[in-house]
């Protein structure tokens, strides 16, 4: 666990859940609700919760994040929006589940923030471990061909200002090989490789997210 990173994300929770107070992901995650149905979900990296949302009403929620303050802000979302949900502080390449137990997850901005190859694929084989076999995963993570970052290494600061202080998030840049690359590794099976449904160009690769379908075969 990046310790740092978990101190910046307890510090900014309250702004977050104020800036980000709705999933940028809402029509891709109620489409998965739709296809899905019901049953027990895991959301990886849930911070203060936005994209239960479309889970609310079918689903058994359950919240993974290795921030307190982000799952205090969860906690808060979840008594706004009327929904019950499981709330637990961990770590992803770690996680307190018994093996085969969710039948679905999400896990929405949450891998590109876990330095080093090997812990990104130790936290994969561990989402693969928790769910059911055949359960689906929807992973998204930011894109290295966004313009932003095309002169930038893999591995950059992105700051986030708080009151007078600059707080710097690590993130890991993915290109669409390496994501499928990654999920292939940890044992999924991927079913789509694409961009957020927001980005309306031709070419996918230069998309600011990439978005994961990945399913665990019997």
């Amino acid at each position: 666990m990046d310790i740092e990173l978990k101190k910046v994300f307890d510090r900014i929770a309250l702004s977050w859940y104020n800036f980000r107070h709705r999933s940028i992901f809402k029509e891709e995650l109620e489409e998965l609700a739709a296809i899905w149905k019901q049953g027990k979900l895991l959301n990886l990296g849930c911070g203060h919760g936005a994209d239960f949302l479309a889970f609310r009403d079918n689903f058994d929620l359950y919240g993974v994040d290795f921030s307190s303050g982000m799952l205090k802000q969860a906690q808060k979302y979840a008594a706004k929006f009327k929904y019950d949900v499981s709330l637990v502080e961990a770590d992803i390449c770690c996680l307190p589940f018994a093996d085969s137990t969710f039948d679905w997850a999400i896990a929405v901005a949450t891998y590109h923030h876990v330095k080093g190859k090997e812990e990104r694929l130790k936290a994969l084989i561990e989402l693969r471990r928790v769910l059911k076999p055949g359960a689906e995963a929807f992973i998204t993570v930011w894109n290295k061909g966004q313009p932003a970052f095309w002169f930038k290494t893999k591995d950059v600061k992105i700051p986030w200002r708080e009151k007078e202080t600059t707080l710097l998030r690590h993130y890991h840049l993915f290109s669409y090989h390496e994501a499928k690359k990654l999920a292939l590794k940890a044992g999924f099976k991927v079913l789509s490789l694409k961009p957020e449904k927001r980005y309306r160009l031709p070419i996918k690769y230069f998309s600011r997210n990439i978005c994961l379908l990945v399913k665990k075969e019997d």
